[in-house]
């Protein structure tokens, strides 16, 4: 745990150098939960405050500081960060003034050439993606669900709040969760938004602030949060329906109803703007008007039940018309880096996200839970998650970086495609299971359990070759110089991560190099095939062939009953003699399935693997064979 805990905090501090000051905030955040002694504390305090105030974050950061403060008076030492970011932004600051004063001259300071974030200024963020499909508005605290599509955690959980369940579909796939409640906010996302947008972001805080106000029934309060909010973002269509909800419980119905107004002329098709107004025309005695707008919100949303109860009260028979949505704004321009935790500083390659919200490439996430079914940043349980093997990528994530980082993304396939081409190669670094004895044509069922090997097999089924060596392990060497080529014919996995592979021998191999590869064996490799042979040197062969298999028969039918239907039930019943002998490569088939359940030790059998010439092969069989029969009247 010690060694865990160091090595993120190593990582933390790679990432404020590398200057991702908003991932080193959160893994500092991460290793402060499980601290109990004070001196360490404030260290880890001062140190996320740190990276809160270089990432543009000062209201936070000074919180932090004043927090770490109160177990100990903070020293010289301990604000020298604080001192250095203080001192740059002054000089920023002092730089800007001396320009022409647009906006390109207030930048953020970092690293050189960094990409810009994306342009947005008040009228909202200007792409559709940013855009949760629920509420139909800038994502805050974005919640990524299992297909890999993101709403605001407040939309889940008002979709799921009169439900005895709280199960919840996804707007954009069907896709069906049964409980959202385990899903938490998207860590990176959130982060990635909010650096981004800061305006916006504050708005959404700002209005969630006023949400609560409101729920406590101090209306004033909630209003003066609302009235900073669209302030801040004067074309946000739930700030005015919300703003109209607030005036309409404080009786201004005029103001009520145009702030009604607004949300609907923002955002024509969204119903709850068309019922905010109605409620308004209601309330101002307006009753006509007021059902064209309930009429109008059943035409957009047909089960809308609000609508149509409220058109009910009215009673009138009147229609309304659909309008038409706005288009949106033109797409962000400007490029951004994400990095991957796991692989730092790589980029996200296929993206998913934990139940407990955070992101990770979908292999570095993989490899992870091979060793420990916990999340790696803030160790939370993913057993249930890993039952579900359910790793869908978050399409936002994947469509920022398709987006903003073409050229970086084209580079990152690159660079998997050659690691799966290095992976394909059945000659060279082939990936080796040292475990027991395994023969051509003979299905050879394995358990996986060790993570090396749960790496090895889903690599092996990702490049498609879906194969893999078996060798007898070795004390000097670490695996024996021959082996046995396995093809991969199904796997079954259990809910521990363990699996159960089905596969079965293709071809004998000769190890030319040993090597490592990520914790498990591989090795360079020339494939045997037997020597063929003609003329009178054939016939002979022929003879020898039929008599050894006669002998085998033999042996076969004098086993006891039981220990024969165990044998046949793992291995099958004993092949027929090939019609031609020397038609495969590695002989007759019933050859190895002999040798498979011969009573010899691996050390014994490993010789026949190395053999390439048949006669040498069954003159050995017929060896052990009569062995076998001297034992048995002894």
């Amino acid at each position: 745990m010690a060694t865990e805990r160091e090595s993120m905090l190593q990582l933390a501090e790679e990432a404020f150098q590398s200057k991702t000051f908003d991932l080193a905030a959160d893994i500092y955040e991460c290793q402060l939960a499980g601290v109990g002694d004070p001196a360490r504390r404030q260290e880890l305090m001062v140190k996320r405050a740190d990276a809160l105030a270089f990432g543009g974050r000062l209201a936070e950061a000074l919180a932090m500081y004043r927090q770490a403060s109160e177990i100990e008076r903070l020293g010289p030492g301990l604000l020298a960060k604080l001192i250095e970011y203080l001192s740059g932004s002054i000089r920023r600051q002092d730089g800007a003034g001396s320009q022409s004063g647009s906006p390109a001259g207030a930048e953020e300071a970092g690293a050189a050439g960094a990409p810009a974030r994306p342009a947005a200024d008040a009228t909202g963020c200007g792409d559709a993606d940013f855009f949760c499909r629920i509420c139909l508005n800038f994502l805050f605290e974005p919640v990524t669900l299992p297909c890999g599509h993101c709403f605001c955690r407040k939309c889940l959980e008002r979709e799921t709040k009169d439900k005895e369940r709280p199960v919840a579909v996804c707007k954009q796939c069907g896709f069906r969760v049964a409980d959202v409640r385990g899903y938490r906010v998207n860590v990176v996302l959130s982060s990635l938004l909010a650096k981004w947008f800061p305006a916006l972001h504050q708005a959404g805080r700002l209005r969630r602030e006023g949400n609560g106000l409101y729920a406590e029934k101090k209306t004033e309060a909630a209003l003066e949060k609302y009235n900073q909010a669209i302030l801040i973002a004067p074309m946000d269509h739930i700030l005015f329906s919300n703003r109209s909800q607030i005036h309409s419980s404080l009786k201004h119905y005029e103001k009520a109803l145009r702030d009604a107004e607004m949300a609907c002329c923002l955002k024509p098709d969204w119903s709850k703007g068309h019922i905010r107004k109605a409620q308004a025309l209601v309330s101002l005695g307006r009753t006509e008007e007021a059902l064209r707008e309930y009429l109008l919100c059943v035409s957009i949303e047909p089960d809308c039940r609000l609508a149509k109860t409220e058109a009910h009260k009215v009673n009138m028979d009147s229609c309304g018309y659909l309008l038409h949505s706005t288009p949106l704004e033109e797409c962000i321009k400007d490029s951004v880096y994400v990095f991957s935790l796991c692989f730092l500083p790589r980029l996200f390659y296929e993206p998913v996200t934990t139940p407990c919200g955070h992101t990770f490439c979908l292999q570095c996430l993989e490899r992870c839970l091979d060793h420990n079914p916990k999340c790696p940043l803030c160790k939370e349980e993913l057993s249930d998650y890993l039952v579900q093997r359910k790793y869908c990528k978050t399409a936002l994530m994947e469509n920022l970086i398709s987006k903003f980082l073409t050229a970086e993304l084209m580079e990152r396939q690159k660079i998997h495609q050659e690691e799966i081409a290095e992976l394909s190669n059945l000659n060279k670094h082939v990936p080796i299971f040292v475990c027991t004895m395994a023969f051509p044509t003979v299905p050879c069922p394995l358990h996986i359990f060790e993570p090396c090997y749960r790496l090895m097999i889903r690599r092996c089924m990702e490049t498609g070759t879906n194969c893999f060596g078996m060798c007898l392990g070795d004390e000097l060497k670490g695996f024996a110089d021959y082996g046995c080529l396995l093809e991969i014919r199904d796997v079954q996995f259990f809910s521990d991560g363990r699996s159960v592979v089905d596969t079965i021998g293709r071809r004998r191999f000769k190890v030319i190099q040993h090597r490592e590869r990520d914790g498990y064996n591989t090795a360079d490799i020339e494939y045997l095939e037997d020597v063929k042979v003609e003329g009178v040197a054939k016939r002979e062969l022929q003879s020898l062939h039929d008599a050894v298999y006669d002998q085998a028969l033999v042996w076969v039918n004098s086993l006891k009953a039981e220990q024969k239907e165990r044998i046949e039930g793992h291995f099958g019943p004993m092949p027929e003699k090939d019609s031609e002998l020397q038609a495969s490569p590695n002989g007759p088939s019933w050859c190895w399935w002999l040798l498979a359940v011969l009573p010899l030790e691996g050390r014994a059998q490993l010789p026949f693997l190395a053999l390439t010439s048949l006669k040498d092969r069954l003159s050995g069989i017929r060896k052990v064979l009569l062995f076998m029969a001297q034992s048995r009247h002894r």
